[in-house]
C-alpha cells in the first residue's frame, strides 16, 4: 500500500495493466452485478436535479425504471446506487450496435449537462471505500474485464494511467503526480533487482 495525504492506495494500480476494451465487453460493467453503480451523497442530489434533462437521452424503459425507483435508490448493502432496470443494466444505461453506453456521459459530450458521470462509473476498475480516517484506493478485479487487462498488457497501460483524468478529478493533480512518482520510483526499484 501507498500512502497519500488521507489515501491508501493499492500498489497494484501501479503494477497492474488495464485498457478498457468496448468491442470486446460491450460494456459489460453498466449490465453486470447485483447493484447500481455506487454513488457519492452529492451526485445523489446531481441525478436528482439533472434528470428533467437528461431525459431525452433515456429510452423508455430507463424512464420507467427511474420514475418507479427514483433517480437513486439504496442497495441490500445500505449504500446509494444508481436503479437498474429489471435487476439487470443500470438505468442511464443505452445501448448503440450492441454495446452499452451512459445516457449522463451522453448528455454530457452534448453540452446539455455539466456533470460527466459518477465518480465510481468514471474510475472504474478503481473502486474507493470510505473509512474514518482514510479512503482506501484499489484495483477491483472482476472478469468480465479480462479483454481489459489483455489489451492493457498489449499496450503497457498501468491501472493508475487508464485512469489518469478521474483521479485527478477525484484528489488533484498533486495527489496524481505523487502518485506518478511512486510508480516511477518502483519501477526504477523492480529493474534495479
Amino acid at each position: 500500500m501507498l500512502q497519500i495525504d488521507n489515501t491508501l492506495t493499492s500498489l497494484d494500480l501501479l503494477t497492474s495493466r488495464f485498457h478498457c476494451d468496448l468491442n470486446a465487453c460491450h460494456g459489460a460493467c453498466c449490465v453486470s452485478g447485483d447493484s447500481g453503480a455506487p454513488l457519492e451523497d452529492n451526485e445523489v442530489e446531481i441525478l436528482h436535479s439533472i434528470y428533467p434533462t437528461l431525459k431525452p437521452f433515456l429510452r423508455e424503459e430507463s424512464i420507467r425504471a427511474i420514475e418507479e425507483q427514483g433517480t437513486s435508490v439504496i442497495d441490500f448493502e445500505g449504500d446509494r446506487v444508481t436503479p437498474l432496470i429489471g435487476g439487470k443494466e443500470c438505468a442511464y444505461t443505452w445501448f448503440e450496435n450492441g454495446i452499452a453506453r451512459c445516457a449522463i456521459e451522453t448528455a454530457y459530450s452534448k453540452g446539455a449537462i455539466d456533470f460527466r458521470k459518477p465518480i465510481s462509473c468514471h474510475l472504474y476498475p478503481v473502486r474507493i471505500r470510505k473509512y474514518s480516517h482514510y479512503e482506501a484506493v484499489n484495483y477491483d478485479r472482476w472478469d468480465i474485464c479480462k479483454d481489459a487487462i489483455t489489451l492493457g498488457n498489449k499496450v503497457d497501460m498501468p491501472v493508475y494511467r487508464f485512469v489518469q483524468k478521474p483521479l485527478i478529478r477525484r484528489y488533484g493533480e498533486t495527489w496524481f503526480n505523487l502518485l506518478e512518482t511512486a510508480a516511477k520510483n518502483l519501477k526504477i526499484e523492480r529493474d534495479a533487482i
